[in-house]
């Protein structure tokens, strides 16, 4: 595919092509027809002069009454020729340019009548003629007006257009080529950003950056930041990825190396196989919780954002059938336009965890709710999501620890402590907050998870 810089300028070249072409087509038939006017206006003009020189005699035969200013008239072959003809062929003047010339002049013509005209001869030499009928009196019959003609070799005129012709092209395709290399100039120029933000990336990618950091024009900030915010945020996601996995090694050395101890000193069947279960269900609730931490995906640029009303759905669905028998009452309060500009993986974990509390912990009754609320500043507001049920609620004290990983409500209540810890770390992904509080509507807890809109 051709680069943007080539494709604009080659569109620009047919723009200027045609542009140009246009104007001097224009311009070449406003110059012909100029000069065709230009020549009317000077033969007519002959024709008057010839007219104020020339006066009948007795017989109605005109005669040469003064000199003649127009020295080509009395000169063979000149391209310029006269001539004065009475309308029934009895008398006429010829002038001494014509000499042996036959030209075809119009005749015939009443008092103040004119025709113009282009003729050829037979030598093949093209002239431009101009007619007007004459009479020195009003009452003059139309067999004695006398009809005077005036022609000239159109080579000059040719000539002339040529020469205009090759002047205008010629200017034309100076200016355009003159601005074919100015527009390339500016193409550079205005789109030297656009490489930038190339050369940049390349570093980026060769690992001689670690973001772009020219300084770019306002109208690609826009596009700049979102690209640094995508480094920075994939750069985010390989090192949690890799924190992930180092903690997960680090935690499975304790259990793996109490099941060797055990194994190396000796103990009876018993109390190896109660070691091996509890460390098994140790580790596999330890590989649980980094895979589940390590999958997040947290907020990244330019996602698809997910529809927050079927992912609610779906896991109250899937809740309903695990807490049958508790015969819980579900209501949902999210308009279908709400949505979080995230991953659906981390919408459905924190979901499950919320909602698998709250059902675990209602007696009957749960709430579910989304919306949008704005804090004030423009452009700035909070995607709140909030779960509230009827149970025993969280006592004020525990309302900070029981976000710490490990902590539980009641030690007598199975779980591992994790659900909610897990929900504060994937929410500081998207930057929010999660905040623990009591129902007033129901009575139990209240857990509202907070992402910045």
């Amino acid at each position: 595919m051709i680069s943007l810089h080539l494709r604009i300028l080659v569109a620009a070249s047919i723009v200027l092509a045609g542009f140009f072409g246009l104007t001097g087509v224009i311009l070449d038939q406003a110059y012909r027809n100029s000069a065709e006017s230009a020549l009317q206006e000077r033969l007519q003009g002959y024709a008057y002069a010839l007219v104020a020189v020339m006066e009948p005699d007795i017989q109605g035969e005109v005669h040469l009454m003064n000199a003649l200013p127009i020295p080509r008239f009395f000169t063979p072959g000149s391209g310029l020729y006269a001539q004065a003809k009475r309308n029934d062929g009895r008398f006429s003047w010829r002038s001494p340019s014509m000499n042996d010339i036959d030209i075809p002049f119009s005749t015939g013509l009443e008092r103040g009548e004119y025709i113009s005209r282009e003729v050829t001869l037979d030598s093949q030499a093209r002239l431009y003629t101009f007619s007007i009928g004459v009479s020195w009196s009003e009452d003059t019959p139309l067999e004695e007006i006398y009809t005077f003609s005036i022609a000239e070799d159109l080579d000059t005129l040719h000539a002339q257009i040529a020469g205009f012709r090759r002047t205008l092209w010629g200017s034309l395709g100076a200016v355009a080529i003159l601005l074919l290399a100015v527009q390339g100039g500016i193409l550079r120029w205005g789109l030297r950003p656009l490489r930038q933000v190339a050369e940049d990336l390349s570093d980026i990618e060769s690992g001689r950056k670690t973001q772009l950091e020219g300084r770019y024009p306002k109208e690609l900030r826009a596009l700049t930041n979102n690209l640094n915010a995508l480094v920075k945020s994939e750069r985010d996601h390989l090192q949690r990825f890799r924190n992930a996995l180092g903690d997960l090694a680090h935690s499975l050395k304790t259990p793996l190396a109490l099941i060797r101890s055990t194994m190396e000193t000796g103990h009876s069947q018993d109390e190896l196989r109660h070691t091996v279960e509890d460390q098994v269900g140790r580790m596999d609730h330890i590989i649980e919780y980094h895979l589940q931490r390590g999958a997040t995906s947290g907020r990244t640029v330019m996602v698809a954002s997910v529809a927050i009303e079927p992912v609610v759905r779906k896991v109250l669905q899937a809740m309903e059938k695990i807490y049958a028998d508790k015969a819980v009452t579900c209501r949902m309060e999210i308009a279908a336009d709400i949505h979080l500009a995230g991953d659906e993986g981390d919408l459905m974990e924190i979901m499950g965890n919320l909602l698998d509390n709250a059902f675990k912990w209602c007696h009957s009754r749960i709430t579910v709710r989304a919306e949008n609320v704005s804090s004030g500043g423009e452009g700035e507001g909070w995607l709140v999501i909030t779960v509230e049920d009827d149970g025993p609620g969280i006592a004020p004290e525990m309302k900070e620890e029981i976000l710490k990983r490990g902590i539980r409500g009641d030690q007598h209540v199975a779980g591992h402590g994790i659900g909610l810890a897990m929900v504060q770390d994937i929410v500081k992904v998207y930057k929010g907050r999660c905040e623990i509080g009591s129902s007033k509507e129901l009575g139990g807890a209240r857990v509202a998870v907070c992402f910045p809109s």
